[in-house]
Order: C-alpha cells, then sequence, then structure tokens
C-alpha cells in the first residue's frame, strides 16, 4: 500500500511511520513549499502522489484531491474535529476516515483549566496593572477574583477532553454536572450527567461553563442570546472546542454590557464565505469581542504542547496498522454524525 503524509514532513517524521508498517509499505509526504506552516497542503503538492495513494494522513486536505484520489480508502485526519471534510463526497466514495481524538487531550484539558483560572482571577487585568503601576482596588466586584473551590462548573460535551476537565475541576474542589448527547452512557468525575435539553436549565446554576463538545450541524452556533441571557451575571463562559459553537453578536453584547462576567478562548469564528470577505478583512472577530477587556484568548494554541504531534503520528499510525490488518478502526468516524 501507499500511505501519503500531506504535510511537509521532516525526515524523522516519515521514518517514524515507515518504520511501524510493514516493509513493502511505500510512504511519502508532501514536498517543502514556501508556505506559512509546514503543515499547509497544496493541490499542486499532492497531485503526483495522491492519484496513486491508498491512505492519507495529515492536517488539511485541499479542494480537488479527493476528486484525483481514485484508489484512496482511508483517510487518517490529524484531528478530532472532521466538520473540513466533505463528508458526503467521503461517503459516496466509500472513504473511511479515522481521527486523532484523544491524542491532544491532556494539553488541552489543561489549556482549559489555564483559560478557566485566567478569567476567574483576572489575570490578563491584574498583569497590565502592575505593568502600568496601576492602583489595584482590593476586593472590590470588577476586581478581585473568583473562586472555584465550591463553585460549579457545567461541561457541555463529556468526551475524553471533557472527562479530562471534570477530572481537573474535581481537585479544585468543584461540583461539575456536564452535558451529553447520550446521558444513559453517565460519565466519570462528573456529580451528574444530563442531556442536550436540559442545557438551559442548567446554565442558571453554574458559576462557569465550558464548551467541549465537537461542532458539528447540531451544535454549531447552538449557544447564542437565551443560553447566555440564562446564565448568571458572575459566570465566566470558556470555550476549548470551536469557535462556531457561540453566536457572535449576543456573545460580543453579552461581554459589553457585563450580562455574563467574562469569556475565554482558545478558539474563534470561521466565517467561510462572507462579504467583507475575512482573507481582506483578517480579525479573530469581526465584532471585536476579543479586545474586550473581560476576554481571555489564545490562538488554537491548546494543542501546542509537548509530545502532542508525535501522538497525533502514532495514533494514525495506529489506525494505518488495524486498517491494514483488518480489524475495527478504534477511531473510526461516523461521518454521518461528524465525529
Amino acid at each position: 500500500m501507499k500511505v501519503l503524509l500531506t504535510w511537509q514532513a521532516h525526515a524523522q517524521e516519515i521514518e517514524r511511520v515507515r518504520s511501524a508498517l510493514p516493509t513493502e509499505t511505500e510512504v511519502v509526504a508532501h514536498d517543502e513549499i514556501p508556505s506559512f506552516s509546514r503543515f499547509d497542503a497544496s493541490y499542486e503538492g499532492l497531485a503526483e502522489e495522491a492519484g496513486h495513494a491508498d491512505i492519507l494522513m495529515g492536517f488539511c486536505l485541499p479542494p480537488g484531491i479527493l476528486d484525483i484520489a481514485d484508489h484512496l480508502k482511508l483517510i487518517c485526519w490529524m484531528h478530532a474535529g472532521v466538520n473540513r471534510l466533505d463528508s458526503a463526497k467521503l461517503m459516496e466514495k466509500g472513504i473511511r476516515v479515522c481521527n486523532s481524538r484523544g491524542a491532544n487531550g491532556p494539553a488541552v484539558a489543561e489549556h482549559a483549566m489555564a483559560l478557566l483560572l485566567g478569567s476567574a482571577k483576572r489575570l490578563v487585568m491584574k498583569q497590565q496593572a502592575m505593568r502600568e503601576a496601576e492602583y489595584f482596588p482590593l476586593y472590590e466586584p470588577g476586581t478581585r477574583s473568583a473562586m472555584l473551590s465550591g463553585r460549579t462548573l457545567l461541561v457541555v460535551g463529556l468526551g475524553r477532553i471533557g472527562t479530562a476537565i471534570a477530572k481537573f475541576a474535581q481537585a479544585f474542589d468543584m461540583h461539575v454536572m456536564a452535558i451529553r448527547r447520550h446521558p444513559e452512557r453517565g460519565g466519570d468525575h462528573v456529580d451528574s450527567v444530563h442531556g442536550p435539553d436540559a442545557l438551559r436549565d442548567l446554565l442558571p446554576q453554574a458559576d462557569y461553563v465550558m464548551l467541549a463538545t465537537p461542532i458539528t450541524g447540531e451544535t454549531e452556533h447552538f449557544f447564542g442570546e437565551r443560553e447566555l441571557a440564562a446564565m448568571k451575571p458572575t459566570a465566566f463562559l470558556i470555550n476549548i472546542a470551536r469557535g462556531n459553537l457561540t453566536q457572535e453578536v449576543p456573545l460580543q453584547r453579552a461581554l459589553k454590557s457585563e450580562a455574563i462576567a467574562g469569556y475565554a478562548a482558545d478558539v474563534w469564528p470561521d466565517y467561510g464565505m462572507v462579504f467583507p470577505e475575512t482573507c481582506y478583512f483578517q480579525c479573530p472577530t469581526r465584532t471585536g469581542y476579543h479586545k474586550l477587556p473581560n476576554v481571555l484568548g489564545t490562538g488554537d494554541q491548546a494543542a501546542n504542547a509537548e509530545g502532542v504531534l508525535e501522538r497525533h503520528i502514532d495514533q494514525g499510525v495506529e489506525s494505518i496498522q488495524q486498517f491494514m490488518r483488518g480489524e475495527p478502526l478504534s477511531w473510526e468516524v461516523d461521518l454521518e454524525l461528524g465525529y
């Protein structure tokens, strides 16, 4: 079989894949191109090899590659979310997909807790006051830290990352509620598990709301005006999953009016086809809410941690091994459900 790595892989990364597969397996990678990131991929850089590849593994899949990949049987997608893949075309062509859910789980969960703590302790505001040598009033509602101990966290999405966040939260003596698609499955490290229909009933009880759910047709922009209105004015919203889970305009209004205490995120809106086009009008948010003093943000950095890339590669290799042996695929994605 032929495996095509869709990123500009280093020699040791190619060897990491090749050495784990049968000796007759051919492993090739995207040619080096002058791009912003070596994890970028172009049609031109993949077209020559894609027509003969049985398996693709990588972070990007340029438009048009599926049209010429006539031998393709499996994609090892090195992300948890598959919303950027053309699921309809993949199902039509019978191409299976494995993702790398869980590979970055510990790193993302730690980052989520950093965002939660940073918001609660108002670290950006306090660092700025220290740098500017400004007086910082004590024990005032707008300046004092919020507590985690004894407070309630609502985790929306109880997959591997959501479960790890719940575990960390319980170590801070927090009460943890969770929402998942199948509440009958229960969950670890949580005090109660509920279905999606319970969201608005649970929001008024939460001091912190953590969005950790996959983005699908059901969850895109699901958190909007009514959900924000149900939150306590002292509550914080943290988004570690996808920027398009939230509705931008209601969120900006809630933050400016201090209808909620704050927002923290590692993810920002994906605008797609809009006007003005964001390729000319570049910004994390078009409403500018990322600049507000009650917002703490990082730019897709949760998975940028030690060992994560290696875990992505190793998990992709394991999926390839299972596929070659005709075994069930541990990380196969249900393309109809989107996860």
